[in-house]
């Protein structure tokens, strides 16, 4: 655990010392967010934060190689490899859409390459298992198929719910932070060696987000911009599909149910509310007769600003949604089921009545 702690320390100082940095360099090169109709801030910010966050991983994947209990990942496993080279390629895809502005399909080309770089060196679903009943092994090529769209599809999701000041990177650290709990509860119960990369990758990511959004929490002093909303949901993506390749589900204990399917359902548990939200997008502009990849301002975060909430609160609120579901799905195993409908319900309750508060505030007044 103190290897695990010193890599995310590691990741989270780089990436806060690189950020700083790399305030002026976007602004010299030209690499700044515009005010758009759909944008919440008015005055142009910096971008290019996905380089620093690139940094943060580049670094803390080197310290933990040359720890001796994280070093043993990278001699029984290319995954990290992968994980850079697929990384290192979707931020230079973001890098380029930051600064040119790339149209939409290049850029979805683009992912999709990146994810295929990472799945074809192993990082990809080994199997499906059926709760009660069995575990499906795929193929090469179901296999390949099922991850690199798993991956593009949480890459999109995050990349849509980037659009208020600290909003991705909270809401992907407190996924990563959550994911990285449960692989090491799931780890410990079966018995299996701590030292693994899905726990790596997601306590790297946790870093990278929390050094970042100290310079990203409202008022924003630079954004992650595509390089970073991209590379974030890759390694999200990344950390939840090598884990079905490290531990067999055959074999965990039969006491639990959802510690079967889990794995498969990270990946959308974690971010449920950015794919709530891509889901509600498409359907959106598909019953308008508009593109889909057209922006608008009608996500979740937008509407939040509508009702009254400040920028800041609505942060906060989609942070306690996106805890709410992604800790509630994890604990389920520990705590028993109608205690978890316990809890779920009145957290639930209180999260509502703080997204009405706005109006329930304006009607007190008249």
């Amino acid at each position: 655990m103190r290897e695990y702690l010193l890599t995310l320390f590691v990741a989270a100082a780089v990436t806060y010392l690189l950020a700083g940095a790399l305030r002026r360099f976007a602004g010299a090169i030209g690499a700044v967010a515009v005010v758009r109709d759909r944008d919440v801030h008015a005055i142009p910010i910096p971008r290019l934060g996905g380089i620093a966050m690139f940094g943060g991983l580049c670094a803390a994947l080197f310290v933990a190689r040359q720890l001796p209990f994280l070093g043993s990942i990278y001699a029984d496993s290319r995954d990290p490899s992968a994980l850079l080279w697929g990384g290192g390629l979707i931020c230079l895809l973001g890098i380029v859409d930051d600064r040119w502005e790339i149209d939409s399909l290049t850029k979805l080309a683009g992912q999709a390459l990146a994810a295929s770089v990472i799945v074809i060196q192993g990082i990809q679903v080994i199997w499906l298992p059926i709760p009660g009943l069995f575990t499906l092994s795929l193929g090469p090529t179901e296999g390949v198929v099922l991850s690199v769209l798993l991956v593009v599809v949480t890459i999109n999701a995050v990349n849509l719910v980037d659009g208020l000041d600290g909003l991705a990177a909270g809401m992907v650290a407190i996924g990563a932070l959550t994911f990285f709990g449960y692989s090491y509860w799931l780890w410990v119960q079966n018995g299996v060696e701590r030292a693994a990369s899905p726990m790596l990758f997601a306590v790297v990511l946790t870093g990278i987000c929390v050094g970042f959004l100290p310079h990203n929490f409202h008022p924003s002093r630079i954004i992650m911009g595509d390089s970073g909303s991209m590379l974030i949901g890759l390694l999200l993506a990344a950390s939840s599909i090598s884990f079905t390749g490290q531990i067999d589900p055959s074999l965990m204990s039969s006491e639990f149910r959802i510690p079967v399917l889990l794995p498969l359902l990270l990946p959308i548990v974690v971010i449920a509310i950015p794919f709530l939200d891509l889901s509600l997008t498409i359907i959106r502009r598909a019953r308008a007769g508009r593109p889909l990849f057209s922006p608008d301002k009608q996500h979740l975060h937008h509407r939040l600003l509508e009702i009254g909430h400040s920028h800041r609160r609505a942060v906060l609120i989609m942070y306690l949604w996106a805890a709410l579901v992604a800790f509630g799905a994890v604990v389920l195993p520990l705590i028993g089921e109608m205690a978890l409908i316990v809890i779920f319900a009145v957290v639930t309750a209180g999260a509502l009545v703080a997204i009405r508060l706005p109006r329930l505030l304006a009607a007190r007044r008249r």
